[in-house]
C-alpha cells in the first residue's frame, strides 16, 4: 500500500534499499529539475564535501548513495536517488533528498512529487508518495524529504522545505565548501531526459525560502519521539 504523505508526516521503512524518484511535468517555461542528496553526520552537518551526491558527483565513496539520473516516465520526467539503508555508515543519521532548478523558481514546476520505492521490487507500487507544494513559489531548491534513523531502523519524512538561493545555498548551509568556479559550471544535458540541465550548491536545517543575501534558516521538524 502506498502511503500518501502530508508535509511533516513520516512512515517507517522495511526496505533495505530505497529508490527516491522525483517526478514533474515538462513544458514550455518549465525548468529542468535535478535530484541530489546530502548525508548528514551526528551534528546534522556533512562530514566532508564527499557527502554531497549530485550531478557532478553522482556516487558517494561508500557506494551506499548514488544518483541514477533522468528518464522519461510517460508524459513526465524523473530523476532518481538510490540509498542502501542497510549499508549506510553508522555515523550517518539523515539523508536529505533534494530537488533543485537551474535558477528558475519552483512556481513554474508542474506536478512535482517524490515517490519512494523498495529498490528490490521496483515494479511494485510506491511505498510513499508526497506531492510537493512550494510555500512561496520563489524557491529554487527544496528539501523534499529525508531518510532518517529511528532506533534500529529507518523512516522517511515528507518535508518540502525551500531555499531561494538554490542548491548552492542549501548545500553550503549544511557545511559543503563550494568552489566559485565549480559553482558556475553548467552540467551537461541528459539525453535520456531530452531536457536542459541545472545548478550547484552551511549548516542548520532550513525551513521556508529565504533571500539569497542572508538566508534565514531554522531547524527541521523535530524527529518523532
Amino acid at each position: 500500500m502506498t502511503h500518501a504523505m502530508l508535509k511533516g508526516s513520516n512512515v517507517p521503512l522495511q526496505a533495505t534499499t530505497v529508490r527516491a524518484v522525483l517526478r514533474w511535468l515538462p513544458g514550455q517555461g518549465v525548468p529542468d529539475v535535478d535530484a541530489s542528496a546530502l548525508l548528514l553526520g551526528p551534528d546534522d552537518r556533512v562530514r566532508s564535501d564527499e557527502d554531497f551526491v549530485f550531478y557532478n558527483q553522482p556516487r558517494h565513496p561508500s557506494g551506499t548513495v548514488w544518483r541514477l539520473g533522468k528518464k522519461r516516465d510517460g508524459d513526465g520526467l524523473t530523476d532518481t536517488i538510490q540509498t542502501d539503508l542497510a549499508g549506510t555508515e553508522p555515523d550517518v543519521g539523515r539523508v536529505l533528498l533534494v530537488a533543485s532548478a537551474d535558477g528558475v523558481t519552483f512556481d513554474r514546476v508542474r506536478d512535482l512529487r517524490i515517490l519512494l520505492y523498495d529498490a528490490q521490487t521496483p515494479d511494485a507500487e510506491p511505498l510513499a508518495l508526497f506531492d510537493i507544494k512550494p510555500e512561496t513559489g520563489q524557491e529554487t531548491a527544496l528539501i523534499c524529504g529525508e531518510l532518517y534513523r529511528r532506533g534500529e531502523g529507518w523512516k522517511f519524512r515528507a518535508l518540502g522545505e525551500g531555499y531561494s538561493n538554490g542548491l548552492r545555498g542549501l548545500a553550503t548551509d549544511f557545511g559543503i565548501s563550494v568552489d566559485e568556479s565549480e559553482a558556475a559550471e553548467e552540467p551537461a544535458a541528459d539525453p535520456a531526459a531530452q531536457a536542459p540541465a541545472p545548478p550547484r550548491a552551511h549548516p542548520e536545517a532550513p525551513t521556508q525560502a529565504h533571500a539569497p543575501a542572508a538566508p534565514e534558516v531554522s531547524g527541521p521538524l523535530p524527529p518523532e519521539q
